[in-house]
């Protein structure tokens, strides 16, 4: 029978749904497209958590019997555990502010859940982010942008993906506002339509980083040290340099007559260096693990603007590759408050949509 008689073959995608709204209109947008959706939800965590739990499964499972899909629950927590929490804790430890959002996105809902697509016959995968892919024509190059609706823009989270699993990701909610998503939820009746979102690390549902550090790795309830300014003079001591960030000037546990703020941590010797807010500001940095969504490193330094938190301005500066996926950056003026383990990505310097690229950031250079 030829494909004429039979019609053309419908696509087979896996949706990842947390049992919030967004993933939830995503698999809805999917079906109404003609796409055989396939929802999962991987639970990452053995409880605690404010997402991937068992009551968010139970809200994925109730949306996807309501568009009429079939759905799976797959257990990543010993994984998430190893690759996500244990990671998050030695950064801390390592005088590193990190983002465990990035490598959950990077290790769960790409790596394993691609390895999981394919298990099923799935041709590709797709989230509920805030961010669009488009291809080339030309090249068949998958390139990265912003959402269309900045407010929610989530592609400073999806820096690491190459083009592998670009090609083979949708982001069906991309082009929309929030509002957009949760009226379009209301009207599919889907019981995840004013669900409140989760503004903390899922696995720190409470906000108290350290408490999470001293579970995951005791030795840090023993640490002691100095909180030193930047001529080495003593202000006063800490319970540890996993208590602070760089930029933090509350709970500093001293008294000055100046606003002083986290400046350094050195893991060393325990030191918290604090300054002035001047004393923040950074010219450049050295960024590691560096990705370009084009998988082709630059051969000579380009112009771009660099976002070195999520909820940042981008800042214009010229970034140059170096060796072993480093790359160093040159703003044109300086950023305050640039931290190690946080991400600097690269967007392009005359619209700031597309992700051209990033890394972790190793050291600001002040």
């Amino acid at each position: 029978m030829s494909e004429k008689e039979t019609g053309p073959a419908v696509e087979r995608v896996v949706i990842a749904m947390s049992g919030g709204v967004d993933s939830s209109v995503a698999a809805a947008l999917l079906t109404d497209s003609g796409c055989e959706t396939i929802g999962v939800t991987m639970r990452l965590s053995e409880g605690g958590s404010r997402c991937c739990s068992l009551e968010d499964a139970d809200d994925a499972r109730r949306v996807a019997e309501r568009l009429g899909i079939r759905f799976y629950v797959a257990n990543y927590a010993e994984a998430f555990g190893k690759e996500v929490i244990e990671e998050f804790a030695d950064s801390y430890l390592a005088g590193r502010t990190p983002i465990p959002c990035i490598a959950c996105n990077k290790n769960f809902k790409f790596d394993h859940l691609l390895e999981r697509a394919k298990a099923f016959g799935a041709t590709r995968v797709a989230t509920g982010h805030y961010a669009r892919i488009e291809t080339d024509d030309e090249t068949g190059e998958a390139r990265l942008f912003r959402a269309v609706h900045r407010a929610k823009d989530q592609s400073y989270f999806l820096f690491p993906l190459d083009q592998d699993q670009l090609r083979r990701s949708l982001f069906p909610i991309g082009e929309m506002s929030k509002e957009e998503v949760r009226e379009r939820a209301r009207k599919l009746g889907l019981g995840t339509a004013d669900k409140p979102e989760s503004q903390e690390i899922c696995f720190v549902p409470d906000g108290d980083y350290a408490k999470v550090v001293e579970t995951i790795r005791p030795i840090a309830s023993s640490l002691r040290g100095e909180i030193v300014d930047l001529s080495g003079k003593v202000l006063g001591d800490h319970n540890g340099i996993h208590r602070f960030t760089v930029g933090q000037r509350h709970g500093l546990g001293i008294s000055s007559n100046r606003r002083l703020y986290v400046v350094r941590l050195n893991a060393l010797d325990q030191k918290v260096v604090v300054g002035d807010v001047e004393d923040l500001d950074c010219q450049g940095a050295r960024v590691e693990t560096v990705n370009w969504i084009s998988g082709r490193t630059p051969v000579s330094p380009i112009r771009v603007r660099v976002q070195v938190r999520h909820r940042h301005l981008a800042a214009l500066a010229t970034v140059e590759a170096k060796d072993l996926d480093q790359a160093m950056i040159r703003f044109d003026e300086p950023v305050r408050a640039v931290a190690p383990g946080q991400a600097a990505v690269f967007y392009d310097s005359e619209q700031d949509e597309e992700v051209i690229g990033g890394g972790w950031i190793a050291e600001g250079i002040r």
